[in-house]
This record gives C-alpha cells, sequence and structure tokens, in this order.
C-alpha cells in the first residue's frame, strides 16, 4: 500500500516537472471531452467561413448558420403547446385525452371536418371563376325622362337636275354596288365605257361631296311643321349626317349633353311635317330605291344612327305614330361579361358597336384600296375581318346600351277636310299633297324606362364571407386561426432550413474516427 502511494506521488511529480510545451502537445494526454470540446468550437468559428457566399441566399444562409437548433424536446414541448392553445376546434382533444379510444375518434372527427372544409372551400373557388352572373329588371318612374335622338333621310337622296347633268353618278353608283355584292358587269356596254372616260377626266371627283351638295336637304320647303312638346322647331335644331341614305338629318343630337331634350308629360314628344317634294328628288330603282317617303331611326344620343335592320319607314299620304319606350342594358367587363370599358374611338365620341364596325370597315379599305368608299362593302362581314359581340372580337359589345322599342300605327293623311285646307295654305294641288306629305309623330308610351342589368352572381366579399363561414362551420376556425397555422408552419420552416444548414453539412465533413482515438476511449473505460 505504502509503495503504491508513493508511485503515484512519483508520477504526479513526474508531470509537474514536464514542461508546458511537452504537456500542451501531447494529445494523448487531452482529456477526451476537452478535446471534443475544442474540436466543436473550432468547427463552428471555421463553418461561416463556408458561407460567405454573395447575393441574398448567401446572406440568409450565413445568418441561419449562425442561430442555434432547438433540442428534440423544444421541438416537441412547441408541437404540444401550439396542439393545446390554438384556437383550430378539436386539436386539443386530440392531444389531451389519455384514451386511446377518445383519441382516434377525435382524430377522426378534425380529419374528416378538415376534408369537408377542403372540398367546400374547393367547389366555391370553381364557381366563382367560372365568373357567374345574373340578371336583374327594374322599372325607373322619373317625372322628366330624356328624349331620344332621330335621325330622318329622303328616300330619294338625289336632286333631279343634279342627276340629269350627272346621270353618269347614278350609274357609277349602281356598277359599285354590283362589284360589292359579287354581281357580274358587262364591260361592254356603253355606260361602263362612259365611267371609265368619266373616272379619267375626273380623277378628283368625290361621291361624298356630290351627295352633300346635291343630295336632300332641310328647310322650311321640305320641314313644313315642327313642333316638340309644344315649343316651335325648325331646320335649325337638326344636324346634318351623312349616312348610306345620303343627307340625313337628327334631331336632338349629342354634341352637347346639357341641351338633350327631355319631357315630362307621356302622349306628348315630337311631331313633324315633311314634304319629301318626288319631283325635285329622285333616285334609281335599280339600286332598291323605289319608294317615296321618309325613313328614320330612334336611337340614343351617344350612338350613330344605324338603319340597317332598325329604320322605320313613313310613306307619303300617311300619318305615322310612334309610341316609345325606353330600355337600358348593363353589361359587365370581361369575364363576366363581353364588354371593354376602356375601349375608345377615334371619329365618335362615344363607343358603339355599329360605331366601331363602321371605322374597323373604313380602315381595313383605307388600308388596302387607299381611299373611303361611300358604301361600305359587306364582304368585310361575310369574311369575318371585322367582328362583333364578344370581348376578343374587333367591336366588343359597350358597357352601356339605351334602346327604344316601339310600337308604330298609320292613318291616311290628310283627311277631306285637311287636304283641303293645306292645299289652300300651302298653294299645292290636291294631287301634289298627297303625293308629298309625311306626318310622322314620337312620343313616349310611359314615364318610366326599364334596367336590365348583368350582375356578378359572387363578388370578392361574398367568396370570403362564404370561405369564412365553412371554416367556423366545419373547424372553429377564423383569420387568427389561419395566422396560428401559418407561424406555427414558419417556425418549423425556420427549423428545418437550419437543420440542412447545420447537421447535414457536419455529417457529411465530419471524418471517421481513428483507431487511436477508439483505443484511447477503450482504455479510459477500462480505467
Amino acid at each position: 500500500m505504502v509503495g503504491r502511494i508513493k508511485e503515484d506521488r512519483q508520477s504526479k511529480e513526474d508531470r509537474m516537472g514536464r514542461p508546458q510545451n511537452e504537456y500542451c502537445h501531447n494529445e494523448n494526454l487531452i482529456h477526451p471531452e476537452d478535446s471534443c470540446l475544442l474540436k466543436s468550437q473550432m468547427e463552428q468559428t471555421e463553418k461561416p467561413k463556408g458561407y460567405a457566399e454573395k447575393g441574398l441566399l448567401g446572406k440568409i444562409k450565413l445568418y441561419l448558420s449562425k442561430k442555434p437548433l432547438p433540442s428534440a424536446t423544444d421541438r416537441k414541448k412547441f408541437d404540444h403547446d401550439f396542439a393545446i392553445s390554438t384556437s383550430f376546434h378539436g386539436v386539443h382533444n386530440i392531444v389531451r385525452n389519455r384514451s386511446r379510444i377518445r383519441k382516434v375518434i377525435w382524430l377522426v372527427v378534425v380529419l374528416g371536418s378538415v376534408s369537408l372544409v377542403v372540398w367546400q372551400i374547393y367547389s366555391r373557388l370553381i364557381n366563382y371563376f367560372t365568373w357567374p352572373t345574373t340578371t336583374s329588371i327594374e322599372v325607373q318612374y322619373v317625372e322628366k325622362i330624356e328624349f331620344p335622338s332621330v335621325t330622318f333621310c329622303n328616300l330619294n337622296r338625289f336632286q333631279t337636275a343634279a342627276v340629269a347633268k350627272f346621270g353618269i353618278i347614278v350609274f357609277l353608283w349602281h356598277t359599285v354596288s354590283k362589284v360589292l355584292h359579287r354581281q357580274e358587269i358587262g364591260v361592254n356596254s356603253t355606260g361602263f365605257k362612259e365611267a371609265i372616260d368619266f373616272i379619267e377626266s375626273h380623277q378628283n371627283f368625290s361621291v361624298t361631296d356630290f351627295i352633300k351638295n346635291n343630295g336632300f336637304y332641310l328647310n322650311n320647303s321640305t320641314l313644313l311643321a315642327c313642333e316638340f312638346f309644344g315649343i316651335p322647331c325648325g331646320p335649325k335644331d337638326f344636324k346634318h349626317v351623312f349616312t348610306e341614305y345620303g343627307n340625313c338629318f337628327t334631331f336632338n343630337h349629342g354634341e352637347n349633353i346639357q341641351g338633350w331634350k327631355k319631357v315630362s308629360v307621356s302622349g306628348r314628344g315630337l311631331s313633324l311635317i315633311f314634304d319629301v317634294n318626288q319631283e325635285e328628288f329622285t333616285d334609281s330603282p335599280g339600286l332598291g330605291f323605289a319608294d317615296a317617303g321618309i325613313i328614320f331611326v330612334i336611337h340614343s344620343p351617344k350612338k350613330e344612327p344605324q338603319f340597317v335592320g332598325l329604320g322605320l319607314c313613313s310613306p307619303v299620304g300617311m300619318h305615322t305614330r310612334v309610341t316609345i319606350r325606353q330600355l337600358k342594358t348593363v353589361h359587365q367587363e370581361y369575364p363576366w361579361g363581353e364588354c371593354k370599358p376602356n375601349i375608345k374611338l377615334q371619329n365618335f365620341r362615344h363607343y358603339s358597336t355599329y360605331g366601331c364596325l363602321k371605322e374597323c370597315k373604313a380602315q381595313l379599305i383605307e388600308k388596302r384600296c387607299g381611299c373611303l368608299p361611300f358604301l361600305l362593302p359587306d364582304y368585310i362581314e361575310f369574311k369575318g375581318l371585322c367582328t362583333m359581340g364578344t370581348h376578343n372580337s374587333s367591336c366588343p359589345v359597350s358597357c352601356e346600351e339605351t334602346e327604344y322599342p316601339t310600337t308604330i300605327s298609320y292613318s291616311s293623311f290628310p283627311s277631306q277636310k285637311a287636304l283641303k285646307y293645306l292645299s289652300k295654305k300651302l298653294n299645292q294641288s290636291q294631287d301634289y299633297i298627297r303625293e308629298n306629305l309625311v306626318n310622322i309623330e314620337i312620343n313616349y308610351s310611359d314615364l318610366n324606362y326599364k334596367i336590365t342589368q348583368q350582375q356578378k352572381a359572387v363578388s370578392v366579399s361574398e367568396l370570403l364571407a362564404d370561405v369564412g363561414g365553412q371554416l367556423g362551420l366545419f373547424c372553429g376556425a377564423s383569420m387568427i386561426t389561419i395566422i396560428e397555422i401559418i407561424e406555427y408552419l414558419f417556425t418549423n420552416f425556420y427549423w428545418i432550413c437550419i437543420f440542412f444548414l447545420l447537421k447535414i453539412p457536419e455529417m457529411t465533413q465530419r471524418p471517421p474516427p481513428s483507431q487511436n482515438h477508439l483505443g484511447n476511449k477503450n482504455q479510459i473505460e477500462e480505467c
């Protein structure tokens, strides 16, 4: 026993007497725990150098590499605290219950509720992205209602004297009409040769200017009477417009919104008497103009007059009574509807489908021929070069339209007694009165208008309310619950990033333990 104590003292003195450098450099004499700690500290100080990358991603990696990785106990505690404190109903019952049967029951309930919520939200989103709409019809009663614009044209477009002097114009018009409708032309006819000679000698000739100067005109001799709501009116209250019927004239035009006429009593409106003067104005029956009278169209002051399909005819010797109603239609913009609210026209103040088609046709013809024809050809519509209706067509439907459905009745005009009176007043024969006078009366049936409005069936606020109701019904969740779940997922994602930045590189870069280290470890265990 005494000898063993002496040996221990001697070994201690030997260690105390050795040089410091020799003791420090001998790895076998350093405690294994101190060696592992020193090595870990060196790895921690060297590791950020490996993440010294450039850019935002490198900065993020460097930041995360300096953060400590929570232990498994801390992570389990975080999951447990979230389960018992979250406002998502049913989750805490799974964690707190000690009975396995109850845990399984609550797990099935929670998973079933979540499945129902996902299905309901999915169906709501699918329904929303089909862009459903509803249509509402409402009748508005007002004290005063806006009177529409009315455009009048003479069915006989040319002055007889001008046609006699420039009869070739009618032939040219007839030829152009045949070309546009793809009909055969007799190139050997005399009129065709005269037309070629006329074009060569009048290269700057304009059909538009010819019609404007030699077409139908409106003055006190052609407009015999005009009255609007009991107030006299005249040619100065009409605006000249140019249509396929030549010179036409619009009452209550839309240049000045403040000046739009309004009526306050139904059954009264605009009353006119025209003299078409068939002897002074004529047209070619070969082009289909074989009637005598006034053609007119009722339209919104914001819209160009469209006679094709909408023109109303009043023959001579007739009193035409037109009763109108106002119908407004509001379309939704794409994708709920087909309108485009921001589309503008170059030559018209307000957008309309008809005005857009006129501009589209004119641009195509000018691009191909370098000129603008008096009559726009129908083959453009036949080939689909200018389309209308849908949002991706050349001319989509307007977002707001005002139409005027009409009810028309006719009576003979004038009566026998009125015929004698007008014949004496105008100093014309009774036959002239019968063959040239046209009486037109336009008024409202009621002081109301109908609005047909296309509306969104589901708005964004209604979609959010529906989704929130489904979450609250099946899971008792709210916006706060969603934020809690997002925070929980973000924290776990944050820890996963740290794990991949710290543990994975450490596991792949750590060298395998040496035999000496294993031997020392065995010796320590034996001691």
